[in-house]
């Protein structure tokens, strides 16, 4: 028999373990997940997935002017923080739904 307390010890080292096994399941499903933002009224587009990676990039050849450069960049990088910000919204849904709600820092917030 363990002793007072160890039971519980044990007891928690086994959710942890399939806490880790749900998490790796999310990170997986997440890499597939593709998040789309654009900026400039549809003029520029990205997809994003939930590894934070730029998946795609579209650019309306309209609006490349190249006395204008920075307009351009301007709205590129519109698109990519609003899909990275989608993405980064979708990854802590899904964490504090495997959590149950619960706050753990570095995972849920």
């Amino acid at each position: 028999m363990l002793p007072k307390g160890l039971g519980n010890l044990g007891s928690m080292m086994k959710h942890a373990l399939e806490l880790k096994g749900k998490m790796e399941g999310v990170k997986e499903q997440l890499a597939t997940e593709q998040i789309e933002a654009s900026s400039g009224g549809g003029m520029v587009t990205v997809v994003v997935n939930g590894k934070m990676e730029l998946i795609s990039l579209s650019i309306d050849p309209d609006i490349i002017d190249k006395d204008d450069p920075e307009m351009l960049e301007t709205l590129i990088r519109a698109a990519v923080n609003e899909g990275v910000s989608k993405a980064h919204e979708l990854v802590q849904a899904k964490m504090t739904e495997l959590t149950g709600g619960m706050d753990i820092p570095g995972l849920t917030s």
